[in-house]
Parts: C-alpha cells; sequence; structure tokens
C-alpha cells in the first residue's frame, strides 16, 4: 500500500467507513490492504485456520471474535499459513499469541492484544459473512486498508 489511510479518507472519505477501536500493530508489514473475507467466531479459531489455509490472493481476513482477549484465535503457525497461502493480512477483534515471532512475519496483524491462551478447536462460527466490528460493516469482498494510523473499509454499496 503506497497511500496512508488518512491520505484515503481526505479523498474519498463519505466512501469510506474508519474503525474507532485502536487496533494494535502486530505483524511484520505495517500497511496492507486488499478485499475482505470474514470468519465470525468466539474464541475458537478452527475455522480462521481453514479459511487461512486456502489461497487468499492478497485478500484480508476480517476475524470478529466478538472482542474477546480471554483466548488468542492466531499465533506464528495460523500465521505462517496465511503468508504461504498469499493472504495480505489479518485483524482480529479480539487476541492473538506468539507476539514477539509475529513481529517479524512478513503480513500485516492487526488485533486488540494478546493472550498466551490456546482457542478452543470446535469449528463453530460463520465464514463471509458481514460483521460489524466498531460499529462499522465489513462486507465480504469489500476493500480494506489498514496502517498505523488505522483501518478503512469502503461502505457496503460504495
Amino acid at each position: 500500500m503506497t497511500t496512508a489511510t488518512a491520505d484515503l479518507y481526505d479523498e474519498h472519505g463519505y466512501d469510506l467507513q474508519s474503525v474507532p477501536l485502536q487496533f494494535q500493530d502486530l505483524g511484520g508489514v505495517r500497511a496492507f490492504n486488499g478485499p475482505v473475507r470474514t470468519v465470525k467466531c468466539h474464541e475458537d479459531n478452527a475455522l480462521l485456520k481453514s479459511v487461512l489455509s486456502t489461497p487468499g490472493a492478497g485478500a484480508v481476513l476480517v476475524v470478529d471474535g466478538g472482542g474477546s482477549l480471554e483466548r488468542a484465535l492466531m499465533g506464528d503457525m495460523i500465521a505462517t499459513i496465511a503468508i504461504e497461502n498469499g493472504w495480505s493480512g489479518v485483524i482480529i477483534n479480539g487476541a492473538i499469541r506468539d507476539r514477539a515471532v509475529l513481529t517479524d512475519l512478513q503480513l500485516g496483524i492487526k488485533a486488540l492484544g494478546s493472550n498466551p491462551r490456546k482457542s478452543t478447536k470446535n469449528g463453530s462460527g460463520e465464514v463471509d459473512v458481514p460483521v460489524t466490528i466498531g460499529g462499522v460493516v465489513f462486507a465480504p469482498g469489500a476493500r480494506v486498508y489498514a496502517d498505523p494510523d488505522g483501518i478503512l473499509v469502503e461502505k457496503p454499496g460504495a
């Protein structure tokens, strides 16, 4: 990504939604963008891993973990799978783990924080459904932009 989110918002503000939640930059890539794919899950990362195991083609996986910091939804092994499959980044409304290792991986990662506790693996949740995080709707196929200033996503129908 060559255009900063602040500049994108200045140019296209009415067509973009800005996420007010303060996500942390946790991956080795600080600025990333791509079409949205989604997973909605709560403290269970089986679907997240399954989706990231498919070709990403530069997409960004937006994970609505309900804001839970009780269990990590992604760590270094799943992040490596995402890189191997061509994903641009992952935005997690929840926690990650293996924080020190993730900073060295060539993947955009934003999350609310970290917790060493593993997630459950029951496969519960939904894939490629609109998710709302911080009042912002992430619709599958919309474009998302992320950098240290924050996260912007196209408004539905824009």
